[in-house]
């Protein structure tokens, strides 16, 4: 049986090269999503947020490989972001930041599958965030780079994705930041750490 990596099938989408900005088109894709608030280093609801979505994608992988014969390699945590001040994301004050944290699902991935997932995952856990959700995001035409540091190192990249290159090539932001975790922040150090930033844009 195949195991299939998105990541090497949507290699454009994955991987950007580092310190440079790439114009990307970012098809709909189909995510587990929980939304939240506040600083993701000390709120209990982000940590929560993360443990449920793993906890529904791996059922989920397993579900496809012996119920379907598709097998598949789980995806990275991603997540949106906002704040009522984009300033705050320049000044990295996180306890205004709003998220919405997901992991990309195969689109044969059913809603009843997920609720069987779901309901494997309560049993551990309890009950699961009232946002909890399999839904479909369309990000469409978006700028992204590549990130190599701490996450606090970001505010300047994004300084100049905002400030510089989106008004200078006649784009104009449509949605919200959008992060993808390529190191797992546990067994990396905060220097080698990957993150791809991603902004959807349109023609101004």
């Amino acid at each position: 049986m195949e195991k299939i990596d998105f990541k090497k099938a949507m290699k454009p989408l994955w991987q950007p090269a580092a310190g440079k900005f790439s114009i990307v088109d970012v098809p709909a894709m189909q995510f587990a999503m929980v939304d939240g608030r506040g600083d993701p280093n000390t709120s209990p609801a982000y940590a929560h947020a993360i443990e449920w979505l793993y906890a529904v994608s791996y059922p989920l992988k397993f579900m496809s490989k012996k119920e379907l014969g598709r097998d598949y390699a789980v995806m990275p945590l991603e997540g949106l972001w906002w704040a009522d001040d984009t300033e705050s994301f320049i000044k990295r004050d996180k306890a205004a930041w709003h998220w919405t944290m997901m992991v990309m699902q195969p689109v044969w991935i059913t809603q009843e599958m997920f609720a069987v997932a779901v309901d494997k995952a309560r049993g551990k856990l309890g009950e699961p965030p009232a946002s909890l959700r399999l839904e479909t995001y369309a990000e469409g035409l978006s700028v992204q780079t590549l990130h190599v540091g701490s996450y606090d190192d970001e505010g300047p990249v994004l300084q100049r994705l905002h400030a510089e290159f989106i008004p200078q090539n006649g784009l104009a932001e449509t949605g919200r930041h959008h992060e993808i975790y390529l190191s797992d922040p546990r067994r990396t150090v905060p220097e080698k750490l990957k993150t791809i930033l991603r902004q959807p844009v349109r023609p101004a």
